[in-house]
């Protein structure tokens, strides 16, 4: 009987990887992710020093030049972190999907996959969003720790802000929920990316002018949908934010001294 559920399984697990092409998932996650980390960490590290640097110049004008640390940890975990990481997987993954699937459209190897009764959506399409869905979260999380750190460094060289302060400002001042909020959009960005250079690549003609034609397109239709899908995901957060502080409100009170008492029903 053990020797039935043994084989069982192996044949199950074997089944699974012809589905789902565990092969090429590791494929593209290491060329999506692993490949990715140097650019991504290098340019939110950039993208944290020039924000440390422009924002304690407009604070030192007001002399709240620790408020550098809040402007750093929000704005990179809430949306430069991951905005930034989704649009360089989408200049260097996306437009690579394009090229790859338009090259094999060109040479009618589509055609081919179909002929031999495999579905091209399985074969080409899975792998590629199923990497994407498991990179960019990763690659979100090192652009965050590279932004933070580029921050810090220029606030210490610039305004005297020390590591240890700066980890201390940062911890009290940055809610988890800010990283939430930005993290939860690295599998739609990834769903957005994938779906769109695949499908642009399935639209390629029979020539490279057309092969050209829609990686340029690709870029129109991944802004658009990204800026859209942001928006809306904006607005839902700044509603639930409302609802949550009139219900605050509502159970919150100011005491004789002007401070917040709990107010009984």
């Amino acid at each position: 009987m053990t020797i039935f559920l043994i084989l069982g399984a192996v044949a199950g697990l074997y089944v699974l990887a012809l589905l789902f092409r565990f092969t090429a998932l590791v494929a593209h996650a290491d060329d999506v992710g692993l490949r990715a980390v140097p650019i991504v960490g290098l340019m939110a590290f950039l993208i944290g020093v020039v924000l440390a640097f422009q924002g304690s110049a407009q604070l030192r004008q007001f002399g709240a030049e620790v408020f550098v640390v809040d402007l750093i940890a929000i704005s990179i975990l809430r949306e430069l972190g991951i905005l930034l990481t989704a649009i360089i997987v989408a200049g260097r993954t996306a437009s690579a999907f394009t090229a790859a699937i338009g090259s094999m459209k060109m040479r009618e190897e589509i055609d081919a996959m179909r002929t031999l009764g495999l579905d091209p959506a399985a074969m080409l399409f899975l792998p590629r969003v199923l990497a994407l869905l498991l990179m960019l979260p990763i690659l979100a999380l090192i652009a965050n720790a590279a932004g933070i750190i580029g921050g810090g460094l220029m606030a210490w060289l610039s305004l005297g802000i020390s590591p240890p302060m700066f980890a201390t400002r940062l911890v009290e001042s940055t809610d988890v929920a800010n990283y939430v909020i930005g993290i939860v959009k690295a599998p739609v960005f990834a769903v957005i990316i994938g779906v769109v250079g695949c499908n642009a690549g399935m639209r390629v003609g029979g020539n490279a002018e057309s092969l050209g034609r829609h990686e340029v397109a690709l870029w129109m239709r991944f802004a658009v949908r990204t800026h859209v899908s942001a928006r809306k995901r904006g607005a839902v957060f700044s509603k639930v934010c409302q609802v949550e502080k009139f219900l605050h409100r509502r159970r919150i009170g100011a005491g004789d001294d002007g401070r917040c008492v709990w107010k009984g029903r």
